[in-house]
């Protein structure tokens, strides 16, 4: 037992020490609470009622204790159990007994449940070497003893095999050794988790990840009574870890330091570290440097220079040096550092004195604010001023506020302790950002927290409360993480439970804590009062009792004297907390002034430091609550204001949702005394942290469950001897057995459960059992002694009794004898009987000669015998040599099975754990892919739905697109009315301008009151200027408040009068603004443009450079596999020199045997197979290593294709960049003079200003020229009354003009022609260049889809890419040769140049499109030329019109006419006004139905979503649709992450299948090496056996039948050999067959690789089904615009036939003026509208049989044949009114003049109304155009997505298929693998038991040969006694003839005994 195992492994023959049960099991020994020792033992002597009569164990006292007092004892058995859970009786007095027990022998670590309890040992161990951890890697908890490696272990390992992350949670009180556990946590972590093999070889990474303690330690630890190195705060440390389990990264978190130690400490105690390392360890540079004095000068340093022993601050200083430099920290950081540290110290020594005459403080002497200030770099007088009289903010004023002496001492310790605080949190953020900068990303991570435990003083402060709220959350975390195991556990077992989570019995003590309202918590309450400005410790208190009062975890004090304040019950016992200073605390306040300093500092490091100095509490906010504050010193800085209680409380609510979601280990460290002495335990001391810690809590949810738990075979073992007939003979299963014990037990069904393969008890049900096992077995061994006891005395007895009869016959004798020893006849007898042999002496004599001679002739035929023998000895020496070649072959074969038998047994292990990974994968695998299947089945009914959806859709789709040709005409027929209308239009402005004309004088007038308004707006601008400033002036200068209030009424009266004048200035401002911010749109438009030009050239350059790397890693995979060959080419030379030794030794052993010469054959044979094998292996690696450089020349000149097409792309975004640079510069040109005219218009508003004096001069010149202005809008009203009269006069006399209309109707008739055929020309041209645009929009639609196909070729270049890397990976795996390359590259050229001209093709098809851009770009040049001809055209008809105007004018009296014209506008402006109601109506229907589509593509999208992720129902809101979308997507990304996994299992496999065949030739050597050894020892035996049997050959001669004997034993070793033989030709055969599985392994792989290759090509077929389906929906789109061509034809036929019904309606009006002639002619061309009205239907009916689904062309037709019977009235009315018009154009001619003055004052209305109108319909329509456009082109587009999902769908579904196949293959091999094992497996035991068998017939074989060589040599020693006397020599040879005949025979037999066995 080494040293390291004393403190891990207990004594186990102490634990079973029998006397010890015996002892408990009579004495029923229990624990009794004592005051010193916690629990005594003691044995319960007398029961009376509810007390005990006990005895104590040590002292033999006797005492009565209440029976609730008592806890039971467990058996010996459990003595220093490692896993306490595991104790029968779970009590308070079993936990610190077995703790106590371990620690006394010096096992520190236990087991207690989730829990590893640690008890702080005070001496060095030596169980954390690196043997250690070497011991306890990759070992299960269970196997080993328990240690905290052993909790890291199985954190890193089940992390690594769950891929879930990892906490361990190690808690304690100070000094229990909560940071040495967590250091040795990292360290197992940095030699397990390292990327480098050794210590020495350990990396960066490692290295600062282990001295990010010593400075954390320096700064954050400190001496405390209990712990000479206590963290003095907690600490979260993540380390994160790859896939591989490599580290690559550590987070430190920390929680809440104890700052108040910098500035004061307790009696024996030390500050910080730092402080003390510093003043030591910093030479004479430094310490002038950072202005350093003696300890005892420093008032911060309590107690001085406080050492501590073993400890050289000197060193450590040094070492905390070198941890910043191994941590990469700068010099510059570590001396601002430093200097931060010193200015804590030197902020001690500033000193404060009162004023004589006032409380306000001063300072004396500065020179400590001088020495703070040069380390701080701060000026001294503002530092002295910030803290000697701060400026504090008073409303909206600041006030400088003297401090006193103790307000002033106050900031400085505030000051220093931040300032502490501040650096400590820069240095956990420095040393995360050095242990997070590797590019490795973290798979998973492991968190340790390491954390202040439970704490209760006599009173607790507030940081005592975080602590215990900090613990509560942890425990509440324990309990539910405990339970739910162990739930799972009976879940697994089937046992009926109901769920209990013990984690909700803490949760009324949290919401006690931390809840917000209903009522508030305490942390609630207090950050309520610190709001308050005279809050005070006393009414947080009565708030808390008031709010609390009632909770049953909260108690009020109980007497008023009582020094606390409140309790809290928490799980570990009642505290007392006192509420002094809390709410200072909470707040934590500051000097806000010497806060500004700081972050002002010239220092970089200082204002680093200070940069958040919004954030504090400033002491305003504290001076507000002491006293009462000013009014406003109250606010708190805009919602900053964050308390100490609410940032812990959102750190502990982030630490708390980080540890949910990993998988917890629980550490608990213990204090076993105050003294810091070793091996000694106070075991009050441990109870207490027992219960606070929780192990204690655990118990008590153990004991509601069933903590005890044995397998169905131990407990049938232990107890089936309580219930000794309960089990019936035979055979019977576990759990039936153990449930007829239970009965015959007659336990109660409560106290147990019976599980799967377990039986569950409750706590204390096994010690009842034990005890009475105990009993029955104390029972069973005393009826046994007494047995025995028995039979000893009666044997005994019969002894005695023989003694007695025996001496009986001896005295009969005796007296016999003393009565004849007298008689002479006696005495005669006697001396008679010796003579009676003499008279034969003779007769002996003579026998003997004849003996002699016969001895001789005996010899004679012993020498010939001897001879023959000799003769036979050279003959069997010869056979014995054959015989010893023929066993050293068979030895050699048999130390070769041997040696096979046991590499293959560890191979079978392997395989059997890689066996049950890839049964356990293969189990996942199989859900998966049953979850696949179902969801496949679901989407391909799925899939038929959305097909007939699609169906349905594309047929919606095709009618929408015949209802927008529809409403696309009806639009142009809009538009035509429209230009009708202004042609109309343009006609009445001709009227307008000879009106304008006769208003000229009125116009002159209202110019001067423009210009007098104008002179009114630049006043009110003054004005405005001056009341911003008056507002100003208002805001900055309260004190003369009184002066401008009087301004600002008179100003108000003012402004009243200026408000109109204002509001008009306002528009136009408005209109301004809004050009501004259409600018500014502009110009964001053209940034944004600029800055997707630079994103697109960043990707391009991004590509370039992936592009880049890309061939260097083929490069270097080049390099590999070239040195992969090299090796391969090495390794097939070592197989060649490995077969020309075998062919040697095969050579050197061919001369013996025939069954050596069977041997050779077969090695042969075996050769030549593995020849073959080789040469197979080499061609299929010949050809795999050509289609790899194949595929890597295809995949090399690929990318440079890609490479030159991102050259292309970078010139081109070049050319996009120039050009937006210079559209960038137009901009910027632009801004600038926007900026221009922006400083103009701010000189122009100064100039206002000084205008606005002006203003108040000139106000009353306003108001007078107002008055006038009034009278003569009086005037006017007078004169429009006076010519409203002459209206009416008019109107009156107009009867008369119309006998004058007469004469002008002919060549009123002429112009309208003219003028209808203009309109006709303008309409043509409109529709023409609205086709133009149609085409344009079409061709941009094209072109957009051309680059949607380019986007397209991406993406197959990034699926390319990605088959790249996939090749890639293959090509790592391939390590064989590379010939027979050439061919490859020479057909992957032919491929390239086919893929070069496919690339030409689509080059040229690029060049097409880009020229048929050109040409359309052209055509519409042309038709814009067009256009402008065509204006010039209506230009100069525009001007004959104005001349045909003015003859007009001279002849026009048609008043009557005009104001019919009017009415009959005004009708058709209202027809107008509902036909574009009625448009308006049909466009929102079809945007319904667009919505409707849309709404349905949607939900197609969601349906297909929810098939993607298995989610079978319809209906859901768009918001859960978008939802199911990322959730697609998620599963999508899982889905190519697990095809990663899954290859890189398939990566694993193949490295394993390297690894087998490494291992097979392995296996192979050794198994030579161990035949030839087995081979000689073989030898040497046969070598010794042969000599006996020569010894035994010679000195027998005369036993032939041994000889016999000795030839059949022969045989028999022969017989045996040859079953040896076929045995080891077994094993040959078992090789064979592995070599053979090896075989189909690599045809397995070669299938894979195939199946690979059929994958690839499964892709390209999915991909040209992509592509037909892309040309199949090409030739719909196709069908589609045809069957619109064949739309537009019929509506241009329906347009032909308005035409011509617009000529007719012309020619008509033409014809108004004849004759009867018109009439006919009239009826005939109504004849002739009937026709055309029936063609039209025609048509409408030919366009239906069209498309049948278009009904709503029928509504459009009735509409259109109600607007044709509304034409026909129209025309009808027109008849009627060109008659009146002719009566009244005669009488109105006179009068003309004066009515078109009226007529256009009352036309201006209606006019300027109805191009409103038109303008608005022109922008509604423009705008519904636009969205119908970009409707259509995101409805495209989400059919592109839709398919590009399906396409994926299937493609994931194939690829889970073959996975699937892919995986049975894996399994059938695995089992095959497994079969051929188990019957090597077999072989090898038969061989192993026949070789015993010949061993044992070998060795019986020697023993008879050493029984018959020791008969021999007696025999020859006899014989060769030739010099004895010769009656001597006969007689001695008689009786050795005798002896020999009866001894030789009797070994004889007993040699051949053994053999026929």
């Amino acid at each position: 037992m080494s040293e390291a195992d004393k403190f891990l492994y207990r004594d186990g023959g102490k634990v079973a020490n029998p006397l010890d049960q015996a002892d408990w099991a009579t004495k029923k020994l229990v624990w009794i609470p004592s005051e010193t020792l916690g629990f005594v033992a003691g044995s319960v002597k007398e029961e009376k009622g509810e007390e005990c009569v006990v005895e104590l164990a040590d002292t033999g006292k006797k005492v009565t204790v209440n029976k609730d007092d008592i806890q039971k004892m467990n058996p010996p058995k459990f003595s220093k159990v490692e896993d306490m859970a595991e104790l029968t009786c779970l009590n308070e007095a079993s936990v610190l007994h077995n703790l106590k027990d371990r620690y006394y022998s010096g096992l520190i670590y236990t087991y207690s449940g989730l829990f590893c309890v640690v008890i702080n040992p005070y001496k060095y161990l030596p169980i954390y070497s690196e043997n250690i951890i070497e011991m306890y890697k990759g070992k299960k908890r269970h196997e080993m003893p328990p240690h905290i490696y052993a909790i890291t272990d199985t954190a890193y390992r089940s992390m690594m095999q769950d891929r879930e992350d990892q906490s361990i949670l190690c808690t304690g009180e100070s000094g229990a050794g909560k940071t040495e556990n967590t250091k040795k946590v990292i360290q197992y972590l940095a030699h397990v988790a390292s990327s480098f093999k050794s210590k020495k070889d350990q990396g960066e990474l490692e290295k600062q990840l282990l001295q990010a303690n010593p400075i954390l330690e320096a700064f954050g630890n400190g001496k405390t009574v209990k712990n000479d190195n206590s963290s003095r705060f907690g600490k979260f440390i993540r380390i994160n870890f790859d896939v591989n389990g490599y580290i690559v990264g550590a987070n430190i978190e920390t929680y809440l330091l104890e700052k108040s130690r910098a500035i004061r400490q307790a009696k024996d105690e030390r500050a910080f570290h730092v402080f003390y390392y510093m003043l030591t360890g910093a030479g004479d540079k430094m310490r002038s440097e950072l202005c350093l004095e003696d300890y005892n000068n420093y008032r911060f340093l309590t107690h001085g220079n406080v050492t501590i022993p073993g400890q050289q601050d000197r060193d450590l200083f040094v070492e905390t040096m070198d941890a910043f430099n191994i941590m990469s920290i700068p010099e510059e950081e570590r001396i601002g550092l430093l200097k931060t540290v010193s200015a804590v110290l030197q902020l001690g020594n500033m000193s404060f004195k009162k004023e004589r005459n006032s409380d306000q403080a001063s300072m004396p002497d500065d020179t400590a604010a001088q020495k703070v200030c040069h380390l701080l770099g701060m000026n001294v007088t503002d530092f002295t001023r910030a803290i000697l009289s701060p400026r504090i903010k008073v409303g909206r004023d600041y006030v400088q506020k003297a401090q006193t002496q103790e307000q002033a001492e106050f900031a400085v310790e505030a000051l220093a302790k931040a300032s502490y605080e501040r650096m400590f949190r820069w240095l956990v953020m420095r040393i995360n950002k050095a242990l997070d900068k590797t590019k490795r990303q973290g798979a998973s991570f492991i968190g340790i927290l390491d954390i202040a435990g439970f704490e209760i003083f006599e009173l607790n402060s507030f940081e005592q409360l975080c602590i215990n709220y900090t613990n509560e959350k942890l425990q509440q975390l324990f309990n539910h993480t405990m339970f739910v195991l162990e739930q799972e556990e009976y879940q697994r077992e089937g046992i009926e439970w109901s769920f209990i989570d013990f984690g909700l019995d803490l949760q009324p003590c949290i919401d006690l804590i931390e809840k917000h309202a209903s009522p508030p918590g305490v942390l609630a309450l207090l950050d309520e009062e610190c709001w308050f400005p005279k809050a005070t410790d006393k009414s947080f208190v009565e708030k808390v009792v008031q709010e609390q009062g009632n909770n049953p975890k909260f108690q009020k004090p109980k007497k008023l004297k009582d020094s606390a304040d409140f309790c809290i019950i928490h799980y570990a016992g009642k505290v007392d907390y006192k509420a002094d200073a809390w709410l200072m605390k909470n707040m934590d306040p500051l000097n806000d002034n010497v806060a500004s300093l700081l972050n002002q500092s010239t220092d970089k490091f200082v204002s680093e430091l200070w940069r958040d100095v919004d954030r504090i509490v400033g002491l305003d906010k504290v001076a507000g609550m002491s006293d009462g504050g000013i009014h406003g010193a109250t606010k708190v800085r805009k919602g900053m204001f964050r308390t100490v209680g609410q940032l812990y409380k959102e750190q502990l609510s982030n630490l708390m949702t980080t540890l949910r979601n990993t998988n917890p280990n629980f550490v608990r460290c213990i204090i076993p005394n105050h003294e810091k002495k070793a091996g000694k335990l106070e075991p009050h001391l441990v109870l207490d942290q027992l219960r606070c810690n929780g192990v204690l809590e655990g118990i008590r949810i153990c004991r509601q469950g069933f903590p005890n738990r044995i397998v169905f075979q131990e407990f049938r073992q232990r107890y089936e001897i309580l219930t000794p007939s309960a089990i019936p003979k035979g055979f019977m299963d576990g759990k039936q057995a153990c449930v007829l014990m239970i009965k015959a037990l007659e336990l109660d069904s409560n106290l147990f459960r019976i599980g799967q393969s377990k039986v569950f008890f409750r706590a204390g049900v096994l010690a009842h059992l034990e005890e009475e096992r105990d009993i029955k077995i104390t029972d069973i061994i005393i009826s046994f002694q007494s047995w025995c006891r028995g039979y000893v005395a009666r044997k005994a007895f019969t002894k005695r009794q023989q003694q007695l009869t025996a001496m009986k016959v001896i005295q009969r004798n005796c007296a016999a004898y003393l009565k004849l020893r007298n008689w002479q006849w006696w005495r005669l007898f006697t001396k008679v009987k010796p003579l009676l042999q003499v008279t034969r002496q003779e007769e002996e004599m003579q026998a003997r000669e004849d003996e002699l001679e016969k001895t001789k002739a005996r010899q004679q035929q012993t020498e010939e015998q001897l001879q023959e023998f000799e003769a036979k000895q050279q003959q069997l020496n010869a056979e014995k040599v054959a015989l010893q070649e023929q066993l050293q072959a068979e030895t050699e074969l048999c130390a070769e099975a041997e040696d096979m038998r046991s590499k293959l047994a560890t191979r079978k292990q392997e395989l059997e754990e890689i066996l049950h990974d890839l049964e356990s994968r293969v189990e996942e695998e199989e859900e998966r892919v049953t979850q696949l299947q179902t969801e496949r089945k679901k989407m391909q009914t799925n899939i038929t739905d959305l097909e007939q959806q699609l169906d349905e859709e594309e047929a919606a789709r095709q009618k929408l697109q015949l209802e927008k040709m529809t409403t696309d005409a009806k639009l142009k027929k809009i538009e035509e009315n429209v230009m009708v209308l202004d042609d109309q239009n343009n006609k009445l402005n001709k009227e307008k301008k000879l009106l304008e004309e006769r208003i000229s004088e009125f116009t002159t007038n209202l110019t001067e009151e423009e210009e007098k308004s104008k002179s009114l707006q630049k006043l009110k601008n003054k004005h405005e200027a001056m009341i911003t400033d008056l507002e100003d002036r208002l805001r900055k200068e309260e004190k003369s408040r009184q002066e401008l209030e009087k301004n600002r009424r008179k100003l108000e009266g003012d402004s009243t009068e200026l408000n109109d004048q204002m509001a008009d200035l306002q528009a136009q401002i408005a209109e301004l603004r809004a050009q501004l911010a259409k600018k500014e749109e502009e110009l964001m438009a053209a940034l944004a443009r600029i800055e997707e030009e630079a994103a697109a050239k960043n990707t391009a350059q991004k590509k370039i450079r992936e592009l880049e790397a890309q061939l260097s890693e083929l490069q270097e995979d080049l390099e590999l596999e070239r040195a992969a060959r090299a090796k391969a080419e090495k390794h097939r030379r070592d197989l060649g020199e490995e077969l020309e030794a075998l062919k040697t030794e095969l050579e050197d052993t061919l001369d013996s045997t025939a069954t050596q010469q069977e041997l050779r054959t077969k090695r042969e044979t075996e050769v030549t197979q593995l020849k073959k094998v080789l040469e197979d292996e080499a061609k299929v690696h010949e050809l795999q290593v050509a289609d790899m450089r194949h595929k890597h020349n295809q995949a090399f000149d690929e990318l440079n294709e890609q490479l030159e097409q991102a050259k292309r792309n970078k010139a081109s975004v070049e050319k996009a960049k120039q050009a937006m640079e210079s559209e960038h510069n137009e901009l910027a040109i632009e801004l600038k003079t926007l900026n221009q005219g922006k400083s103009e218009s701010e000189q122009r508003r100064k100039k206002a200003e000084t205008q606005v004096q002006e203003l108040q001069i000139k106000h009353t010149e306003s108001e007078r020229q107002r008055k006038e202005l009034a009278d003569k809008v009086a005037k006017m009203q007078s004169e429009l009354d006076n010519v409203n009269s002459v209206l009416s006069v008019v109107e009156g006399k107009s009867i008369k003009a119309t006998k004058d209309c007469s004469t002008v109707e002919s060549q009123l008739q002429d112009v309208q022609a003219l003028l209808q055929e203009e309109t006709r020309q303008k309409l043509s041209f409109s529709t023409r260049l609205r086709q133009m645009e149609d085409d344009q929009n079409s061709l941009r639609e094209t072109l957009e889809e051309e680059e949607q196909g380019k986007k397209n070729t991406e993406k197959q270049l990034y699926t390319l890419q990605a088959q790249l890397t996939e090749m890639k990976k293959k090509m790592e795996l391939e390590t064989q040769s590379l010939e027979g390359a050439e061919e490859n590259k020479k057909r992957m050229q032919r491929e390239l140049e086919g893929v070069v001209q496919q690339l030409e093709e689509k080059a040229s098809a690029y060049d097409k499109l880009d020229k048929t851009k050109t040409r359309l770009q052209q055509e519409l040049d042309d038709m814009m030329v067009d256009q402008d001809n065509l204006r010039q055209t209506v230009s100069n008809l525009e001007k004959k019109q104005k001349k045909f105007d003015q003859m007009l004018t001279e002849e026009k009296t048609i008043s009557s006419r005009n104001a019919e014209e009017r009415d009959r506008a005004e009708a058709e402006a209202r027809e107008k006004e509902t036909r574009a109601l009625t448009l308006t109506r049909e466009l929102e229907t079809i945007k319904d139905l667009k919505g409707e589509l849309d709404r349905a593509n949607k939900v197609l999208k969601a349906e297909m979503e929810n098939l993607v992720s298995s989610k079978d129902y319809v209906g859901k809101s768009v918001h859960e649709l978008e939802k199911a979308k990322r959730a697609m997507d998620q599963q999508l990304e899982e889905m190519r992450v697990q095809l990663e996994e899954l290859e890189d299992e398939l990566q694993t496999t193949e490295d394993a299948k390297l690894r087998l065949e490494v291992n097979m030739q392995a296996m192979k050597a050794q198994s030579d090496r161990d035949l030839q050894a087995r081979d000689e020892q073989g030898e040497e035996r046969r070598k010794q056996l042969v000599k006996q049997v020569r010894e035994m050959e010679t000195e027998l001669e005369d036993e032939r039948r041994q000889k016999a004997l000795a030839t059949a034993a022969k045989k028999k070793l022969e017989a045996d050999l040859g079953e040896l033989e076929a045995g080891i030709s077994m094993a040959n055969k078992g090789r064979d067959e592995a070599l053979k599985q090896l075989k189909k392994l690599q045809a397995l792989l070669k299938d894979q690789m195939r199946e690979l290759e059929d994958l690839r090509l499964s892709r390209e077929e999915a991909l040209n089904m992509a592509k037909e389906h892309e040309k199949k929906l090409k030739a719909i789109e196709a069908d589609t615009i045809r069957l619109q061509e064949e739309l537009a034809s019929a509506e241009r036929v329906k347009k032909q036939a308005q035409t011509e019904r617009d000529e007719l309606q012309d020619e008509l009006t033409g014809h108004n003026a004849k004759n009867s002639l018109t009439v006919d002619e009239k009826r005939r061309l109504d004849t002739r509208i009937a026709k055309l009205e029936e063609e039209l239907e025609e048509e409408q009916l030919n366009t239906e049989m069209v498309n049948d689904r278009l009904r709503r062309n029928m509504l459009q037709t009735d509409q259109l044949v109600t607007e044709l019977t509304a034409e026909r009235s129209t025309a009808q009315r027109l008849e009627g009114t060109q008659a009146q018009l002719d009566r009244q154009n005669k009488e109105l001619k006179l009068k003309l003049q004066e009515l078109e003055e009226t007529v256009k004052s009352r036309y201006k209305a209606s006019i300027a109304a109805l191009e409103a109108k038109i303008l608005q319909l022109e922008e509604q329509l423009d705008l519904e155009s636009k969205e119908r456009q970009q409707s259509s082109r995101l409805v495209r587009r989400a059919e592109k997505k839709l398919k590009e999902v399906l396409l994926q769908v299937e493609d994931e579904r194939r690829n889970t298929e073959q996975y699937k196949a892919e995986a049975d293959k894996a399994n059938n091999r695995t089992r095959q693998l497994k079969r051929q094992l188990e019957e090597a497996e077999e072989e090898v035991t038969r061989a192993n038991a026949n070789r015993r068998k010949l061993q044992r017939e070998l060795e019986d074989a020697t023993e008879s040969q050493d029984a018959v060589t020791r008969e021999v040599s007696t025999l020859k020693s006899k014989l060769r006694r030739g010099d004895l006397p010769l009656n001597m020599r006969r007689v001695m040879n008689r009786t050795a003839m005798g002896d020999s005949d009866e001894e030789v025979d009797l070994p004889s037999d007993d040699a051949a005994k053994p053999l026929p066995e």
